[in-house]
């Protein structure tokens, strides 16, 4: 029988937290998905793993056993495919570095700029990833360092360092009545359809709904995207407005969406990541000392 390290993972991170809620976001993943992902690695064992209640999730003995072994397994899995790819990237004297949307506009090309000065005939290898991938295939090994947006729930086997952090602003169909506002107060978005990133990215989509700013007010989704481009494809559409980070008003400009100031909000952060086992490795660290040394835009401080 084959099983799906991924599912492995999901049944860990219950085990240790002895809740999905809490499970799920130290996994960047919904509940309803983590729920399912339980249920499937309990049907390829063809044993019960939990006993569900209202105060949490119980092993059973089936379960503690599991427990006991699953973490060591995972953890040598982790450092084989980390040294695995590790050794390749040494090789082709690459490092792989994940990022979403925009990673950390404008400084992006300095902080590779300045790591090949620091490692002459090294290169970056950037990855985009989408936004039901908040980590950037940093938690999965995908990459070696990862640009991103913060909030991040805590993951011990991670690291982060914020770089900057700015407002977040309003993308409106360009018709639409609050468009023409200079500050849009968030309590006026309330009701209006938000085009939302997948239930499976979790706490990453709550940050963008800014559903712990709503006052128990319910979210009203009018589309579902992943990608950059269907975001804004569904935006100017009229399926919804969302909320972004102000630097998007440079970065994705485009006919048909305008971009408005929010109050109400809290802002954004962009922080660079990296795996605390490579807090040793010194190609690691010379990059994420690049974006810590990098100087920022006064209006992103």
């Amino acid at each position: 029988m084959d099983v799906d390290p991924r599912l492995l993972r999901c049944f860990v991170a219950v085990a240790e937290e002895g809740s999905l809620t809490r499970a799920a976001e130290r996994l960047f993943v919904s509940q309803p998905a983590l729920t399912k992902q339980i249920k499937r690695l309990e049907t390829q064992l063809g044993v019960r793993l939990f006993t569900r209640s209202r105060t949490g999730m119980t092993l059973t003995e089936p379960g503690r056993t599991l427990a006991d072994r699953a973490p060591a397994l995972l953890g040598e899995w982790d450092r084989m495919l980390r040294e695995t790819r590790g050794v390749a990237s040494r090789a082709a004297r690459s490092l792989r570095v994940g990022f979403l949307a925009s990673a950390a506009n404008e400084a992006t090309p300095r902080i590779i700029a300045e790591f090949t000065r620091r490692r002459p005939g090294w290169r970056v290898d950037m990855r985009q990833a989408a936004w039901s991938n908040p980590s950037a295939g940093l938690a999965d090994g995908d990459v070696e360092v990862a640009l991103l947006r913060l909030p991040f729930p805590g993951q011990e086997s991670l690291r982060t360092a914020v770089l900057f952090s700015e407002p977040r602003w309003v993308a409106l169909p360009e018709g639409h009545p609050l468009a023409a506002h200079r500050l849009i107060p968030f309590r006026g978005l309330w009701d209006e359809p938000f085009v939302a990133a997948p239930p499976e990215s979790g706490w990453w989509r709550d940050h963008w709904l800014a559903t712990g700013e709503r006052d128990g007010h319910p979210v009203r989704i009018g589309a579902v995207t992943d990608q950059p481009d269907d975001w804004l494809s569904a935006i100017a559409n009229g399926y919804g407005v969302a909320l972004a980070p102000a630097s998007a008003a440079r970065f994705y400009a485009r006919p048909g969406i305008v971009y408005r100031p929010v109050s109400g909000v809290g802002p954004s952060q962009v922080g660079v990541a990296w795996a605390s086992a490579d807090d040793g490795d010194p190609v690691v660290q010379d990059f994420v000392r690049c974006c810590l040394d990098t100087p920022w835009p006064e209006e992103n401080a």
